[in-house]
Protein backbone atom coordinates (compact mmCIF):
# COMPACT_ATOMS: atom_id res chain seq x y z
CA UNK A 1 0.00 0.00 0.00
CA UNK A 2 2.12 3.16 -1.17
CA UNK A 3 -1.06 5.48 -1.02
CA UNK A 4 -2.82 6.27 1.19
CA UNK A 5 -5.34 9.40 1.42
CA UNK A 6 -7.21 10.60 4.92
CA UNK A 7 -9.91 13.42 5.00
CA UNK A 8 -11.22 14.74 7.95
CA UNK A 9 -13.01 18.03 8.97
CA UNK A 10 -10.49 17.93 12.42
CA UNK A 11 -7.82 18.02 10.09
CA UNK A 12 -7.96 21.64 9.30
CA UNK A 13 -6.90 21.64 13.48
CA UNK A 14 -2.99 20.72 12.60
CA UNK A 15 -3.07 18.65 16.51
CA UNK A 16 -5.57 16.43 14.50
CA UNK A 17 -3.67 15.42 12.12
CA UNK A 18 -1.19 13.11 14.57
CA UNK A 19 -3.52 10.34 12.82
CA UNK A 20 -2.01 11.06 9.25
CA UNK A 21 1.18 11.75 10.15
CA UNK A 22 1.83 8.15 12.53
CA UNK A 23 -0.03 6.56 9.52
CA UNK A 24 3.08 7.81 7.23
CA UNK A 25 5.65 7.01 9.42
CA UNK A 26 4.25 3.60 10.50
CA UNK A 27 4.25 2.79 6.23
CA UNK A 28 7.91 3.81 5.66
CA UNK A 29 9.41 6.10 3.05
CA UNK A 30 8.09 4.38 0.19
CA UNK A 31 4.66 5.58 0.54
CA UNK A 32 2.98 8.08 0.35
CA UNK A 33 0.15 9.92 2.95
CA UNK A 34 -1.96 12.87 2.33
CA UNK A 35 -4.28 14.95 4.39
CA UNK A 36 -7.16 16.87 3.14
CA UNK A 37 -8.58 19.31 5.60
CA UNK A 38 -11.21 22.58 4.96
CA UNK A 39 -9.78 25.80 4.95
CA UNK A 40 -11.64 26.93 7.42
CA UNK A 41 -14.25 25.04 9.78
CA UNK A 42 -16.52 26.49 12.61
CA UNK A 43 -15.48 24.51 16.22
CA UNK A 44 -17.01 23.72 19.20
CA UNK A 45 -15.98 27.50 20.20
CA UNK A 46 -14.82 29.31 17.42
CA UNK A 47 -14.02 29.52 13.38
CA UNK A 48 -10.71 27.42 12.38
CA UNK A 49 -8.41 28.37 9.79
CA UNK A 50 -6.47 25.53 8.47
CA UNK A 51 -3.62 25.21 10.52
CA UNK A 52 -0.29 24.82 8.15
CA UNK A 53 2.46 21.84 9.14
CA UNK A 54 5.34 23.42 11.40
CA UNK A 55 7.62 20.86 10.15
CA UNK A 56 6.35 19.19 6.96
CA UNK A 57 9.81 17.69 6.83
CA UNK A 58 9.90 15.83 9.81
CA UNK A 59 11.39 12.51 10.55
CA UNK A 60 11.07 9.68 12.55
CA UNK A 61 13.48 8.54 15.56
CA UNK A 62 14.96 5.60 13.26
CA UNK A 63 15.31 8.80 10.87
CA UNK A 64 12.65 7.40 8.06
CA UNK A 65 11.77 10.46 6.13
CA UNK A 66 7.75 10.75 6.02
CA UNK A 67 6.19 10.94 2.73
CA UNK A 68 3.62 12.87 3.91
CA UNK A 69 1.90 16.16 3.23
CA UNK A 70 -1.75 18.01 4.37
CA UNK A 71 -3.38 20.16 2.13
CA UNK A 72 -6.44 22.46 2.84
CA UNK A 73 -9.96 21.81 0.16
CA UNK A 74 -12.53 24.45 -0.21
CA UNK A 75 -16.34 23.32 1.19
CA UNK A 76 -19.59 24.88 2.04
CA UNK A 77 -21.62 25.15 4.99
CA UNK A 78 -18.51 24.61 7.25
CA UNK A 79 -20.36 25.80 10.34
CA UNK A 80 -22.79 22.53 10.08
CA UNK A 81 -20.95 19.34 11.07
CA UNK A 82 -23.74 17.69 9.30
CA UNK A 83 -24.37 19.76 6.51
CA UNK A 84 -20.92 20.58 5.28
CA UNK A 85 -19.77 19.69 1.74
CA UNK A 86 -16.79 19.20 0.12
CA UNK A 87 -15.86 20.92 -3.36
CA UNK A 88 -14.96 19.90 -6.92
CA UNK A 89 -11.27 20.23 -5.60
CA UNK A 90 -11.99 17.37 -3.12
CA UNK A 91 -13.15 15.29 -6.36
CA UNK A 92 -10.75 15.73 -8.40
CA UNK A 93 -8.33 14.78 -5.55
CA UNK A 94 -10.03 11.49 -5.09
CA UNK A 95 -9.75 10.39 -7.93
CA UNK A 96 -6.05 10.88 -8.45
CA UNK A 97 -5.06 7.01 -7.80
CA UNK A 98 -4.94 6.03 -4.47
CA UNK A 99 -4.65 2.77 -2.97
CA UNK A 100 -7.06 3.03 -0.13
CA UNK A 101 -9.43 6.54 1.08
CA UNK A 102 -10.01 6.85 4.77
CA UNK A 103 -12.55 9.18 5.88
CA UNK A 104 -12.48 10.27 9.35
CA UNK A 105 -16.28 11.19 8.88
CA UNK A 106 -19.63 10.11 10.52
CA UNK A 107 -21.01 8.09 7.64
CA UNK A 108 -24.42 9.86 8.21
CA UNK A 109 -23.09 13.46 7.34
CA UNK A 110 -22.81 14.80 4.04
CA UNK A 111 -19.16 15.24 4.00
CA UNK A 112 -19.07 11.80 4.27
CA UNK A 113 -21.40 10.52 1.92
CA UNK A 114 -19.60 12.81 -0.78
CA UNK A 115 -16.57 11.08 -0.20
CA UNK A 116 -18.02 7.68 -0.23
CA UNK A 117 -19.41 8.25 -3.50
CA UNK A 118 -16.42 10.25 -4.82
CA UNK A 119 -14.14 7.51 -4.11
CA UNK A 120 -13.50 5.65 -7.52
CA UNK A 121 -15.40 1.94 -7.30
CA UNK A 122 -11.48 -0.01 -7.23
CA UNK A 123 -10.33 1.50 -4.44
CA UNK A 124 -10.89 0.39 -0.73
CA UNK A 125 -12.75 3.15 1.42
CA UNK A 126 -12.63 2.82 5.54
CA UNK A 127 -14.38 5.36 7.83
CA UNK A 128 -14.41 6.12 11.16
CA UNK A 129 -17.39 6.72 13.79
CA UNK A 130 -17.87 7.95 17.12
CA UNK A 131 -21.19 7.02 17.07
CA UNK A 132 -22.83 4.86 20.48
CA UNK A 133 -26.05 4.96 19.98
CA UNK A 134 -28.22 2.98 17.54
CA UNK A 135 -29.95 6.37 16.45
CA UNK A 136 -33.03 6.62 14.08
CA UNK A 137 -31.91 9.03 11.70
CA UNK A 138 -34.40 10.97 9.38
CA UNK A 139 -34.29 11.31 5.81
CA UNK A 140 -31.36 12.32 3.86
CA UNK A 141 -28.89 11.32 6.73
CA UNK A 142 -30.77 7.59 6.89
CA UNK A 143 -29.70 8.07 3.23
CA UNK A 144 -26.75 8.95 3.46
CA UNK A 145 -25.60 6.07 6.02
CA UNK A 146 -26.89 3.15 3.84
CA UNK A 147 -24.62 4.39 1.38
CA UNK A 148 -22.00 4.99 2.80
CA UNK A 149 -21.95 1.36 4.57
CA UNK A 150 -23.16 -0.46 1.73
CA UNK A 151 -20.28 1.22 -0.25
CA UNK A 152 -16.99 0.60 2.33
CA UNK A 153 -14.66 -2.50 2.68
CA UNK A 154 -14.45 -1.79 6.36
CA UNK A 155 -15.18 0.99 9.25
CA UNK A 156 -13.42 1.79 12.19
CA UNK A 157 -15.41 2.49 15.82
CA UNK A 158 -13.53 4.68 17.87
CA UNK A 159 -14.76 2.47 21.20
CA UNK A 160 -15.97 -0.92 22.47
CA UNK A 161 -19.82 0.71 23.13
CA UNK A 162 -19.25 2.42 19.05
CA UNK A 163 -19.11 -1.09 18.08
CA UNK A 164 -21.80 -2.74 20.28
CA UNK A 165 -24.26 0.11 18.97
CA UNK A 166 -23.31 0.17 15.55
CA UNK A 167 -23.57 -3.32 14.80
CA UNK A 168 -27.12 -3.38 15.98
CA UNK A 169 -27.58 -0.89 12.87
CA UNK A 170 -28.40 -2.99 8.90
CA UNK A 171 -24.81 -3.08 7.29
CA UNK A 172 -22.34 -2.64 9.54
CA UNK A 173 -21.98 -6.56 10.71
CA UNK A 174 -21.46 -7.92 7.73
CA UNK A 175 -18.28 -5.24 6.78
CA UNK A 176 -14.80 -5.55 8.15
CA UNK A 177 -14.50 -3.75 11.47
CA UNK A 178 -12.00 -2.83 14.35
CA UNK A 179 -12.19 -0.87 17.19
CA UNK A 180 -9.43 1.75 17.56
CA UNK A 181 -9.45 4.38 20.02
CA UNK A 182 -8.44 8.40 19.32
CA UNK A 183 -4.83 8.95 20.34
CA UNK A 184 -2.75 11.94 22.40
CA UNK A 185 0.27 13.19 21.43
CA UNK A 186 2.13 11.73 24.70
CA UNK A 187 5.80 13.90 23.59
CA UNK A 188 3.35 17.26 24.03
CA UNK A 189 0.97 16.34 26.52
CA UNK A 190 3.23 15.11 29.26
CA UNK A 191 4.32 15.99 32.56
CA UNK A 192 7.36 18.65 33.36
CA UNK A 193 8.06 20.50 36.34
CA UNK A 194 8.36 23.12 33.99
CA UNK A 195 4.94 23.50 32.58
CA UNK A 196 3.33 22.58 35.86
CA UNK A 197 4.93 25.67 37.09
CA UNK A 198 3.51 27.84 34.07
CA UNK A 199 0.56 26.13 35.04
CA UNK A 200 0.00 27.71 37.99
CA UNK A 201 1.46 31.13 37.12
CA UNK A 202 -1.15 31.20 34.34
CA UNK A 203 -4.24 30.23 37.28
CA UNK A 204 -2.13 32.89 39.97
CA UNK A 205 -1.74 29.84 42.40
CA UNK A 206 1.34 28.98 44.40
CA UNK A 207 2.33 25.31 43.99
CA UNK A 208 2.34 24.71 47.34
CA UNK A 209 -0.64 24.12 48.47
CA UNK A 210 -4.24 22.23 48.50
CA UNK A 211 -4.50 19.60 45.28
CA UNK A 212 -5.92 20.56 42.40
CA UNK A 213 -9.01 18.73 40.80
CA UNK A 214 -9.83 19.78 37.32
CA UNK A 215 -12.51 19.65 34.73
CA UNK A 216 -11.52 20.03 31.33
CA UNK A 217 -14.71 20.32 28.59
CA UNK A 218 -18.08 22.21 27.56
CA UNK A 219 -20.10 24.08 29.91
CA UNK A 220 -23.43 21.63 29.15
CA UNK A 221 -25.65 19.61 31.90
CA UNK A 222 -24.44 16.35 29.63
CA UNK A 223 -20.79 16.89 30.93
CA UNK A 224 -21.97 16.72 34.16
CA UNK A 225 -20.73 20.14 35.65
CA UNK A 226 -23.67 19.73 38.24
CA UNK A 227 -22.63 16.84 39.60
CA UNK A 228 -19.18 17.62 39.94
CA UNK A 229 -20.10 21.40 41.63
CA UNK A 230 -22.08 19.44 44.42
CA UNK A 231 -19.44 17.11 45.17
CA UNK A 232 -16.87 20.05 45.47
CA UNK A 233 -19.52 21.30 47.99
CA UNK A 234 -19.82 17.74 50.02
CA UNK A 235 -15.87 18.19 50.69
CA UNK A 236 -13.88 20.04 53.36
CA UNK A 237 -11.52 23.43 52.47
CA UNK A 238 -8.14 20.84 51.83
CA UNK A 239 -8.76 21.28 47.56
CA UNK A 240 -8.58 23.52 44.54
CA UNK A 241 -10.64 23.53 41.64
CA UNK A 242 -10.19 24.68 38.01
CA UNK A 243 -12.62 24.48 35.04
CA UNK A 244 -11.26 24.70 31.75
CA UNK A 245 -13.67 25.52 28.66
CA UNK A 246 -17.00 27.70 27.88
CA UNK A 247 -20.62 27.06 27.08
CA UNK A 248 -24.33 27.30 28.36
CA UNK A 249 -23.40 26.84 31.45
CA UNK A 250 -21.19 29.34 32.46
CA UNK A 251 -23.18 32.02 34.29
CA UNK A 252 -24.39 29.26 36.50
CA UNK A 253 -20.63 28.04 37.32
CA UNK A 254 -18.79 31.37 37.93
CA UNK A 255 -22.25 31.82 40.06
CA UNK A 256 -21.46 28.65 42.08
CA UNK A 257 -17.96 29.41 42.44
CA UNK A 258 -18.34 33.01 43.73
CA UNK A 259 -18.78 31.48 46.86
CA UNK A 260 -15.70 30.42 46.75
CA UNK A 261 -13.14 32.71 46.31
CA UNK A 262 -9.60 31.87 45.29
CA UNK A 263 -10.36 28.03 45.53
CA UNK A 264 -11.90 28.03 42.30
CA UNK A 265 -10.80 29.44 38.67
CA UNK A 266 -12.60 29.12 35.61
CA UNK A 267 -10.30 29.52 32.26
CA UNK A 268 -12.63 30.14 29.03
CA UNK A 269 -10.99 31.03 25.13
CA UNK A 270 -7.69 28.21 25.63
CA UNK A 271 -6.55 26.85 22.05
CA UNK A 272 -6.12 23.44 22.22
CA UNK A 273 -2.12 23.48 22.33
CA UNK A 274 -2.14 25.84 25.28
CA UNK A 275 -4.13 23.01 27.44
CA UNK A 276 -0.83 21.08 28.99
CA UNK A 277 -0.13 23.43 31.33
CA UNK A 278 -3.26 23.66 32.87
CA UNK A 279 -3.54 19.50 33.37
CA UNK A 280 0.16 19.94 34.73
CA UNK A 281 -1.43 21.86 36.95
CA UNK A 282 -3.89 19.21 38.16
CA UNK A 283 -3.85 16.48 40.42
CA UNK A 284 -6.93 14.73 39.70
CA UNK A 285 -9.15 15.17 36.17
CA UNK A 286 -13.11 14.64 36.87
CA UNK A 287 -14.86 13.18 34.05
CA UNK A 288 -18.17 13.06 35.56
CA UNK A 289 -20.34 12.87 32.21
CA UNK A 290 -24.28 11.89 32.61
CA UNK A 291 -25.92 10.11 29.83
CA UNK A 292 -29.12 11.42 27.77
CA UNK A 293 -31.50 9.78 25.40
CA UNK A 294 -29.65 11.01 23.03
CA UNK A 295 -26.12 11.17 24.45
CA UNK A 296 -23.74 9.48 25.90
CA UNK A 297 -19.72 10.27 26.32
CA UNK A 298 -18.21 9.00 23.45
CA UNK A 299 -14.85 8.52 24.62
CA UNK A 300 -13.21 11.41 26.54
CA UNK A 301 -10.40 13.15 25.08
CA UNK A 302 -9.48 14.89 28.57
CA UNK A 303 -9.22 11.68 30.03
CA UNK A 304 -6.13 10.26 27.87
CA UNK A 305 -4.53 13.61 27.76
CA UNK A 306 -4.74 13.81 31.91
CA UNK A 307 -3.18 10.44 31.53
CA UNK A 308 -0.51 11.69 29.09
CA UNK A 309 0.33 14.29 31.58
CA UNK A 310 0.42 12.07 34.94
CA UNK A 311 -3.00 13.87 36.02
CA UNK A 312 -5.38 11.08 38.18
CA UNK A 313 -8.42 10.44 36.23
CA UNK A 314 -12.07 10.25 38.24
CA UNK A 315 -14.69 9.49 35.80
CA UNK A 316 -18.51 8.66 35.75
CA UNK A 317 -20.03 5.53 33.84
CA UNK A 318 -21.93 7.04 31.28
CA UNK A 319 -21.02 5.56 27.50
CA UNK A 320 -17.35 4.57 26.64
CA UNK A 321 -15.58 6.34 29.77
CA UNK A 322 -14.66 2.90 32.11
CA UNK A 323 -13.86 1.60 28.68
CA UNK A 324 -11.17 4.61 28.47
CA UNK A 325 -9.79 4.65 32.11
CA UNK A 326 -9.45 1.02 31.83
CA UNK A 327 -7.43 -0.05 35.27
CA UNK A 328 -5.86 3.53 35.21
CA UNK A 329 -8.25 5.27 37.05
CA UNK A 330 -11.68 5.33 39.47
CA UNK A 331 -15.18 5.36 37.42
CA UNK A 332 -18.10 6.24 39.99
CA UNK A 333 -21.74 6.15 39.36
CA UNK A 334 -22.74 8.41 36.60
CA UNK A 335 -24.96 11.09 38.49
CA UNK A 336 -23.59 10.06 41.69
CA UNK A 337 -22.36 13.07 43.54
CA UNK A 338 -22.11 11.31 46.90
CA UNK A 339 -19.67 8.92 45.57
CA UNK A 340 -17.98 10.77 43.62
CA UNK A 341 -17.11 13.37 46.93
CA UNK A 342 -16.16 9.68 48.50
CA UNK A 343 -13.58 9.42 46.44
CA UNK A 344 -11.93 12.94 45.88
CA UNK A 345 -11.72 12.91 49.20
CA UNK A 346 -9.87 10.01 49.59
CA UNK A 347 -7.60 11.00 47.11
CA UNK A 348 -6.87 14.39 48.71
CA UNK A 349 -6.45 12.70 51.66
CA UNK A 350 -4.00 10.20 50.31
CA UNK A 351 -1.95 12.52 47.75
CA UNK A 352 0.69 9.90 46.96
CA UNK A 353 -2.35 7.39 45.53
CA UNK A 354 -3.41 10.20 43.98
CA UNK A 355 0.40 10.44 42.39
CA UNK A 356 0.70 6.52 41.79
CA UNK A 357 -2.81 6.95 40.07
CA UNK A 358 -1.18 9.44 37.57
CA UNK A 359 1.88 7.17 37.04
CA UNK A 360 -0.57 4.42 36.07
CA UNK A 361 -2.19 6.53 33.55
CA UNK A 362 0.74 7.67 31.65
CA UNK A 363 1.77 3.75 30.98
CA UNK A 364 -2.22 3.68 29.89
CA UNK A 365 -1.30 6.38 27.56
CA UNK A 366 1.95 5.28 26.29
CA UNK A 367 0.72 1.68 26.00
CA UNK A 368 -2.86 2.08 24.39
CA UNK A 369 -3.47 5.99 23.47
CA UNK A 370 0.14 7.47 21.85
CA UNK A 371 -0.54 8.11 18.43
CA UNK A 372 2.04 5.91 16.74
CA UNK A 373 0.61 3.01 18.03
CA UNK A 374 -3.03 4.15 17.58
CA UNK A 375 -1.60 4.93 13.41
CA UNK A 376 0.06 1.96 13.13
CA UNK A 377 -3.55 -0.18 14.40
CA UNK A 378 -5.09 1.84 11.35
CA UNK A 379 -2.40 1.07 8.78
CA UNK A 380 -2.75 -2.72 10.10
CA UNK A 381 -6.47 -2.33 9.55
CA UNK A 382 -6.32 -1.04 5.70
CA UNK A 383 -3.40 -3.58 4.50
CA UNK A 384 -5.75 -6.08 5.73
CA UNK A 385 -8.59 -4.84 3.24
CA UNK A 386 -6.09 -4.73 0.49
CA UNK A 387 -5.98 -6.91 -2.24
CA UNK A 388 -9.52 -8.34 -0.48
CA UNK A 389 -11.12 -8.49 2.07
CA UNK A 390 -11.10 -10.30 5.25
CA UNK A 391 -14.04 -12.07 7.30
CA UNK A 392 -16.75 -9.39 9.33
CA UNK A 393 -15.44 -8.77 13.16
CA UNK A 394 -11.69 -8.97 12.20
CA UNK A 395 -9.68 -7.33 15.35
CA UNK A 396 -6.42 -5.67 15.23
Amino acid sequence: MKRILSISHSYCVRANRELARGIAFAAGADAVVTALGPVRFRGDLRWIDFEPEADPAATTAAGVTSNYRALPVRTRLGRFVHAMMFRSDTRAILNKGWDLVHAWEEPYVHGGFQVARWTPAAVPFVFATFQNLAKNYPWPFSWWERCVVRRCNGWIAFGNTVREAMLQRPGYAEKPHVVIPPGVDTARMTRTESMRAEGFRMLGWREQGPLVIGFIGRFVPEKGLGVLMRALGQLPENWRAVFLGGGPELPELTGWASGFGERVRIVSGVPHDHVAPYLNAMDILCAPSLSTNRWREQFGRMIIEAFACAVAVVGSSSGEIPHTIGDAGIVVPEGDHSALANVLRELIQSPDRARALGRQGRWRAEAEFAWPVVAERHLRFFQSLTPANRPAGLRV
